[in-house]
């Protein structure tokens, strides 16, 4: 009887600890969102205060209030039949199907191409295995059924975004290249093929443009990079519509020049998760409501929630975001055009 292949849904954690204590060149000063040694957000924030209530955050908050059986989610998506996304090389460029793998990573299929956006598949978010924030939950898809992933789309650099086991596993299936922002070739092996893209810059790919765009967060592995990478988001822009991909932000008028810039994407993946305590989180990440404006301020239309669900890094609950973004839209105008919430591993034909 024939065995059945091991399938990955998971990854250990490749360990990356000169990460925590790097300090790389700066020499970005020719980008307009570079100050003197760093990186800059376009919406300035204090940073004294703010950095010191972080710590004490950081020291005194329970780490793991999630009520979750990690075996019974691992048992329960090994058990379910599911689809598998498959190579499409003759479809029409206006074909587009979009996977929630979990957290922010969301397999792009437009057209023949396949995109994926901030590849994690590590147990562990952070420099270590065993460390930091866990996986509760597996991938939606095995990296075994992949179809043949065309370029990485990689916002920044905090480790629940860029995760060394899983662009190495990548690297070696596919040797695709890496899109993502200025300074965060520095953290990867020299023989990726890595494209470092500023704010607004636009690269021609095959009948598409990716565009890299605006962010409200930061970048850093450790205490002495703090800003020294740039972060964004992307759009991938075709004839008539675009695909957008927030990447990890807070709130801020960026959405609104995306919009100006490419106009309505036809969808929108807008991070809802990782925003409690809001005093501290809201300036990096936004919370059901500020998604919710961003999606308007996109005219997207349609949006699917990331960045929820995988990795305890906040105070919240792990279902709360998703709550509340469905009480937000049962009270809104009916006008509002769909923004969904998807599972791990499902589809969205758009």
């Amino acid at each position: 009887m024939k065995e059945k292949p091991t399938l990955t849904y998971q990854l250990p954690t490749k360990s990356c600890l000169t990460h925590t204590w790097s300090k790389p060149s700066f020499h970005y000063l020719d980008s307009v969102q570079a100050g003197h040694s760093r990186f800059y957000n376009q919406v300035k924030h204090s940073s004294a205060r703010g950095s010191t209530e972080l710590l004490r955050w950081l020291m005194t908050r329970e780490s793991y209030t999630w009520d979750v059986d990690i075996q019974r989610e691992f048992d329960a998506r090994l058990n379910m039949p599911a689809a598998m996304p498959q190579n499409r090389p003759h479809a029409e460029l206006d074909d587009w199907q979009i996977w929630f793998v979990g957290h922010a990573t969301v397999l792009l299929q437009i057209g023949p191409y396949n995109f994926i956006t901030d590849p994690v598949w590590c147990e562990y978010a952070s420099p270590q295995q065993g460390r930091g924030p866990r996986r509760v939950c597996p991938a939606g898809i095995a990296l075994e059924h992949l179809p043949t992933i065309h370029a990485v789309l990689l916002s920044h650099n905090h480790y629940d975004h860029m995760d060394l086991a899983t662009l190495e596993w990548l690297h070696k299936k596919f040797a695709m290249p890496i899109y993502t922002g200025l300074g965060n070739q520095y953290y990867l092996p020299k023989q990726y093929h890595v494209i470092e893209m500023d704010w607004w810059q636009m690269i021609p790919f095959h009948d598409l443009t990716i565009a890299y765009t605006p962010a409200q967060h930061g970048s850093g592995r450790g205490l002495r990079d703090q800003g020294k990478a740039l972060w964004g988001g992307f759009s991938i822009l075709g004839a008539d519509d675009h695909a957008f991909f927030a990447g990890d932000t807070g709130y801020s008028p960026h959405f609104k020049e995306i919009y100006e810039r490419f106009g309505a994407p036809r969808i929108a993946l807008l991070p809802i998760g990782a925003y409690e305590p809001r005093e501290l989180m809201q300036y990096v990440h936004m919370n059901p409501q500020d998604a919710l404006h961003a999606h308007l301020d996109l005219h997207a239309q349609r949006s699917v929630a990331i960045h929820h669900r995988t990795f305890q890094l906040t105070d919240e609950g792990r279902d709360e975001p998703e709550r509340e973004l469905t009480h937000l839209l049962k009270t809104s105008s009916k006008f509002v055009n769909p923004f969904y919430c998807l599972r791990e591993g499902h589809k969205l034909t758009v």
